[in-house]
């Protein structure tokens, strides 16, 4: 009898040629929680800390619409170094902000509470965080921890492993913060590239899911002016007008600096047919992806 071959869902996404462009999660606000045991499938929600701390943990991340990450260092870092938190924001002004600090008992964390509701500091080095979370699923072991490797061993102080960022299928996923940008369809080799060009504000389209202070139709539009006009800075474009028909947008496109041109972008939403979209969903899902139809001087 025939075994079956296991089902990996980066590697059907990869075979079907799922677009990467509009698949980056909305989001400004990331509160990272250095854990150096084993991850539970469901993150910091499956953690065994007082209930009370992580209640408000979790009440003040909604509030303020932060993603709560598990973290560690790729190998599990220093054990005689208490783990620490960390608060990271990105203001639509192109400020970034973040605290930092450490927790020896389950009590510290209320001090996330205290810092998601504070200004923050700002010029800190931005954060590269790999998903390694194979319990959530197994492609974003399997795919991301040879990235988490590879970029720990040249920028050992920013990259972190972190839990669940959204689009497994997309394995190897990197999220730098609090710039929020999503980068997916990384090995180890495109990795560095792109994190090298990334940290030189030089940031490229080929695996690039997407800002996450723009929707999806948006991030699409920027990822078409990318590859039209070649790598730019986080905040070289700016998105000027939005305007929807149904499943079509018409999304104008401006350059900041001189020199840069002005565009009109023209998308259209297709829902692809249904497939597994990840290796533990038992249930087909049906994604959504942007043509670009139109790219023209604007």
């Amino acid at each position: 009898m025939t075994t079956p071959a296991r089902f990996f869902c980066a590697d059907a996404a990869r075979l079907r040629g799922d677009p990467l462009a509009g698949t980056a999660p909305y989001g400004s606000a990331w509160v990272l929680i250095e854990y150096r045991a084993g991850w539970p499938s469901n993150g910091f929600d499956g953690l065994g800390i007082e209930p009370e701390v992580k209640a408000r943990v979790l009440a003040a991340a909604r509030t303020e619409r932060a993603r709560v990450l598990l973290i560690r260092r790729h190998g599990r870092g220093r054990p005689d170094v208490p783990p620490r938190w960390a608060v990271l924001r990105y203001d639509r002004d192109g400020a970034h902000r973040q605290v930092w600090g450490t927790w020896h008992h389950d009590r510290d964390l209320g001090d996330v509470v205290t810092a998601l509701g504070g200004p923050g500091e700002p010029d800190h080095p931005p954060v590269v965080l790999v998903c390694t979370h194979g319990p959530h699923d197994p492609c974003c072991a399997v795919r991301g921890r040879p990235v988490a490797g590879a970029l720990s061993e040249v920028w050992p102080q920013l990259v972190w492993e972190c839990t669940h960022v959204g689009g497994d299928r997309f394995a190897a996923n990197v999220l730098v913060a609090p710039d929020g940008v999503y980068y997916g369809g990384l090995d180890a080799r495109s990795a560095v590239a792109v994190v090298e060009e990334h940290l030189a504000d030089r940031i490229r389209p080929d695996h690039l899911r997407g800002y996450t202070d723009l929707v999806p139709p948006q991030q699409a539009a920027l990822s078409a002016v990318l590859h039209h006009t070649g790598p730019s800075g986080r905040h070289d474009y700016v998105i000027e007008e939005t305007v929807r028909d149904e499943d079509r947008w018409r999304i104008h496109i401006a350059g900041r600096l001189a020199g840069l041109s002005a565009f009109e972008v023209e998308i259209r939403a297709h829902r692809a047919p249904p497939h597994r979209l990840t290796c533990r969903g038992a249930s087909l899902g049906s994604a959504v992806s942007y043509e670009v139809t139109s790219l023209r001087p604007g």
